[in-house]
Parts: structure tokens; sequence; C-alpha cells
């Protein structure tokens, strides 16, 4: 019963807290929302993330670091609490969106990656310099320039866009899909629907999709960050790739498409990003700005590390925490 009770306690916590987190998140998207999706693609991109995954991340570290040393280190083997009703039903409600997160994440990797076998039959390797993973032209009915896969990237091009698309057009499209690729969108995307499927909160729905279009937005200033006229051929790319969508098709796999099944405001908003970006003249961000900032994102996790090792050695945190577990449980009893 010690375990059943310690196991039930920390899948409760877990649901709790990032319940709660992600309420305060949706919470700031609403207080906060229109001030970022005024900055840049980039760093709204980089925010809506933080703001959709950090909710798991907090939950998941105070599972791990604090209530289950706490409970095991301080938690008597004998003479413990049995598992209350209410406390059961918090710790299968946890289980039970686990369960579903992990079934769902394993059948989207199986449906991709039979989609994606079932594409390179019918594929032909090319070749592409500014590319670095595999590329491939394929014959298909969907208008494809898309980047598939989370870990084992691949690039699938569909032939009529070769036929439609001028070279500028073309070098603009595959720039932006660099972005992506270097982004790693479509780790983050499975992240992110990861993190949607252990907890459901009201509004939560409309970060995930702003975080999509935000990365939609960091891909094309990537693809500009040259020459703004390069913003020019890509809207023309991408009006291009919109009108040869046939009726009522969508992709089929997740995956990081230039054009996909958007609405038609989706794209006359990123038309209209792209052509601001042509009359921007704003000066892009120098080298260092961005070594700076590349260097900030590897700090965050390093501090932070050294943060939960600092509390965790304190000899008065895992007994207050354990003591705050106690009193929870006394209130479900």
């Amino acid at each position: 019963m010690f375990f059943v009770l310690g196991l039930c306690i920390l899948l409760a916590s877990l649901l709790v807290l990032n319940s709660t987190a992600s309420l305060v998140a949706s919470l700031l998207w609403k207080v906060f929302g229109r001030r970022i999706t005024r900055w840049s693609g980039h760093r709204s991109a980089q925010t809506l993330f933080l703001l959709i995954t950090a909710p798991l991340a907090l939950g998941l570290i105070g599972v791990f670091f604090f209530l289950g040393p706490a409970y095991l280190r301080h938690e008597p083997r004998v003479g413990h609490e049995d598992v209350s009703v209410k406390l059961a039903i918090l710790s299968t409600l946890s289980a039970i969106a686990i369960a579903v997160a992990i079934g769902r994440g394993i059948a989207t990797w199986r449906s991709t990656n039979r989609l994606t076998a079932d594409w390179l039959l019918h594929a032909e390797p090319i070749q592409i310099p500014t590319i670095n993973v595999p590329t491939f032209q394929v014959e298909h009915k969907f208008p494809l320039i898309a980047v598939v896969g989370a870990f084992r990237q691949r690039l699938f091009i569909a032939k009529q866009v070769f036929d439609t698309l001028t070279p500028a057009e073309l070098a603009a499209a595959l720039e932006h899909e660099t972005g992506h690729i270097l982004a790693h969108d479509n780790l983050k995307r499975a992240l992110v629907r990861a993190c949607r499927d252990l907890v459901s909160i009201p509004g939560a729905r409309g970060l995930d999709r702003a975080w999509l279009e935000a990365s939609e937005a960091a891909a094309d200033e990537f693809a500009v960050r040259r020459s703004r006229k390069i913003s020019l051929d890509l809207a023309s790319a991408l009006v291009k790739i919109a009108r040869m969508i046939p009726p009522g098709a969508h992709p089929t796999m997740a995956g990081a498409f230039l054009a996909n099944d958007e609405s038609a405001l989706g794209f006359r908003a990123r038309v209209r990003h792209l052509v601001s970006l042509a009359d921007d003249s704003q000066e892009q961000k120098t080298r260092a700005e961005s070594v700076s900032e590349f260097q900030l994102a590897r700090f965050i996790p390093v501090a932070l590390s050294l943060l939960l090792i600092a509390l965790t050695s304190q000899s008065q945190v895992l007994p207050t925490v354990h003591a705050v577990i106690e009193h929870a449980v006394y209130i479900l009893d």
C-alpha cells in the first residue's frame, strides 16, 4: 500500500500542477496575447511554445524533484494512510490522460511512418545544395513542400511544384522549410500536442493555434533574413501553391508544410506579413545578437538545473514538501 499511495499522490499531483499552471498560462495569453502577436515571429513562437510546454515541465519537476523524493524519504513504511476515493479519482484521471497522450503519440508516429514509407516508394531522391536533410521529389495530388519527421527529418517536394514555381520562388520556399528544420518545429509540434492531450484548459486551443501561426511567421522571417526582397518571392510561391490545392484536399500526416489546409484568412495574413517584410526597412539582427540569443537559450536549462540542485540540497525543503503532502492527503480523505 505504501507504493500504491505514493503512485496515486504523484499522479494526482501531476494533474493538479499541470492543470493549474496551464490555466495560468491560458490567462497570461488572454491578457498579453495581442502584445505577443505584435512581436517578431521568432520571438512570438519561442514565447508561445514556452507558455504551452512550461506547465507540463513544472509539473514533472515538482513530481520528480520534490514530491517523489519527499515521499520516499519521509513517509513511514508502516501505519500510513489508505487511498481515499477523491485521491483515487484524481490519480485515475491523470493516468487516463497520460495513456491517451501516449496512445495518440504512438498512433501519429505509426501513421506518419506508414505514409512516409508509401511516399518513398514513389519518390526520387534529389540533391539540393542548401538543404541538409534527405530530399525527395514525389508524385502527389497535394502540392507538397513539406518537412516530415521529428528526429529523422525528410523534405518532400511534389513534382508540380517544380513545374509551377520559378527558381526564385522555389529557393524562397526551400529557405522557409530550412527555417522549420533548424527550429525543430516538427518535434515542437509533437510536444505541443502531447501537452494538450494531458490537460485541456478553456482557451488553450487558441494558444496552440497562435504558436502554429507564429512558427510559420518565424520560418518566413528566416527565409528573408538575407534580403527582404525574397519575401515577395515567398509570397508569390505561397499564392501559387495555395491555388494548386485540390478542393477538399489536405495533408495526411503531421509535418511542416509550406501550405496546408489553413483557411483563406490564414493565407491572406501570411501574404500580408510577407509583403510587410518587403516594405520593412528595419535592419536585421546582427550576428552577435543571434549568438547572444542562442547562448541565453542554452543558459536557461543550466541555470534551472543548478537551482533545482540547490533547492533539493536544502535540509528543510523535502520535510516541508512532505508536510504539504500529508496535509493534502488529509483534505482529500
